[in-house]
């Protein structure tokens, strides 16, 4: 039985079928247009008088709903302007936060994620970024401020804007919500300054999406990155290594909340681990003790002792009791992979303007 969101998703992914889902995809088409104006509008009039800051505002956001790498991309480049001695604060809306509880879901779990990895790192949620952003210039004297999913930020202005996009689905079906995955039409790529591929396989050819890219927005850079596997951490054990040689041939389970959870999986299988049992929960889902117990339960019944996860999902369980089965978390760090030199000049290039 498929839930709302599951079953929107398969609707306007054309994976249903039938003469009812093609009359519910032709509303969905006409809501879509209503949608894309008024993002069309509201965008035009935000931008014609954006806040200004004292600091360089740096946005890292996509165009698509769903994952497409953004955070893990945060965190390389926090980590770059870190070693170039910068101030930094991420202004992120912390989506799906808990103000009512403790821990990652008071935050949101992808700042507690970057809290944790990233001890020199401010992290401010708040979802009005304005007043996030005058907040890390007068409490922190921050010189740069990251904008996490910042592409929608219309009312900031920012000195770079960078677009993340998927390279093995950057524009699902091309249509806008609620009919398709877009968050505003493809001519808003005209006001990136650089496109960021992310998961690009070894042997894939992305010279049509670029072709599409350069069309769009002729005078952005386009930069390559993967996402690269470092270590295993046990999430119970506060500080644990293992080498991603560690379950090589082993038959493990694994569970994600995340917006892509095939690539994460075909990242655990990459590294020749066979995946007998996989979880798949909805983005930025907050987990139960219930649900642990019965994702272990599922595990041991087939012989696993075994499970992996995402960083992402791991600071969400760090405080539940993890019993009968060890549960590590992938670490992964982003790496880019085609022009990076350029990258590295237009960001430094930035604090001599």
């Amino acid at each position: 039985m498929f839930s709302a969101k599951e079953y929107l998703y398969n609707l306007v992914s054309c994976k249903i079928n039938g003469p009812f889902a093609v009359l519910l995809r032709g509303f969905l088409f006409l809501l879509s247009l209503v949608y894309g104006l008024a993002v069309i509008i509201l965008a035009s009039f935000y931008r014609i008088r954006p806040a200004r800051f004292s600091t360089k505002v740096i946005s890292v956001g996509n165009i698509t709903l769903g994952g497409t790498g953004k955070t893990t991309f945060v965190e390389y480049l926090a980590e770059k302007l870190n070693s170039q001695g910068k101030k930094i604060t991420v202004l992120s809306r912390g989506y799906k936060r808990d103000t009512g509880k403790q821990g990652a879901q008071s935050i949101g779990d992808e700042p507690a994620m970057l809290q944790k990895k990233l001890p020199f790192l401010r992290v401010i949620v708040d979802k009005n970024r304005i007043r996030a952003a005058f907040k890390a210039v007068r409490d922190y004297a921050a010189d740069t401020l990251i904008l996490d999913d910042g592409l929608q930020q219309w009312r900031i202005f920012k000195d770079l804007e960078i677009v993340t996009i998927d390279a093995a689905n950057p524009f699902g079906n091309c249509r806008m919500l609620p009919a398709g995955f877009l968050r505003e039409p493809l001519s808003a790529l005209r006001r990136a300054d650089i496109f960021l591929l992310t998961q690009v396989k070894p042997d894939q050819d992305t010279s049509g999406l670029c072709a599409k890219l350069k069309r769009i927005n002729p005078q952005a850079l386009i930069v390559e990155s993967i996402h690269k596997p470092e270590a295993f951490s046990n999430v119970s054990v506060s500080g644990s290594s293992l080498g991603l040689d560690s379950f090589k041939g082993k038959s493990v389970a694994v569970f994600s909340g995340i917006g892509n959870p095939q690539g994460f999986e075909d990242c655990v299988s990459s590294l020749g681990i066979k995946i007998a049992k996989a979880f798949r929960f909805a983005d930025h889902h907050d987990y139960t003790q219930a649900e642990i117990d019965s994702i272990i339960k599922a595990a041991r019944q087939i012989n696993l002792d075994t499970i992996i996860t995402t960083q992402k999902d791991a600071v969400k369980i760090r405080e539940l009791q993890i019993r009968g089965a060890a549960i590590l978390a992938l670490d992964i760090k982003l790496s880019i992979t085609k022009n990076e030199a350029e990258f590295n000049r237009r960001l430094l290039n930035l604090y001599s303007l």
